[in-house]
């Protein structure tokens, strides 16, 4: 944690996903204050017709891409919003999303819901401050 989840309906080349998920890395790390190593970010392709938005009450469904941010709990929400910003930038310059058919949400853990064998067991808890 944190996990970042694109649902997209493309298919996209393996080196363009890599390019998405460093910028989404660096900048995640770089404006939540994360150790870089505890994210990690999926590109899901679900194909033609896979996430659908009706824009318009009365009006036809369109697809549609959805960012799921996983997070530590406590986060300011000027933060969440800065950040969900800048994560929809590099979704829309490096795949060419369209900005009003992007959504973000967020769903906030608490430090001991996250466990990383590699960093020695459950992150800790978000601090204020924290760098």
């Amino acid at each position: 944690m944190p996990y970042l989840q694109l649902d997209v309906n493309a298919h996209y080349p393996v080196e363009t996903k890599q390019r998405l998920a460093a910028k989404m890395c660096e900048t995640y790390a770089d404006m939540m204050s994360v150790d870089i190593r505890r994210i990690s970010v999926a590109i899901r392709e679900l194909g033609d017709g896979g996430v659908w938005r009706i824009p318009e009450a009365g009006s036809e469904p369109v697809q549609v891409s959805m960012l799921m941010l996983d997070i530590r709990r406590g986060r300011p929400a000027e933060q969440r919003m800065d950040v969900a910003r800048a994560l929809c930038a590099h979704c829309i310059e490096v795949l060419g999303l369209a900005e009003d058919r992007l959504n973000v949400e967020f769903t906030q853990h608490d430090g001991d819901e996250m466990y990383h064998p590699a960093l020695g067991g459950y992150s800790p808890d978000w601090t204020p401050g924290e760098a």
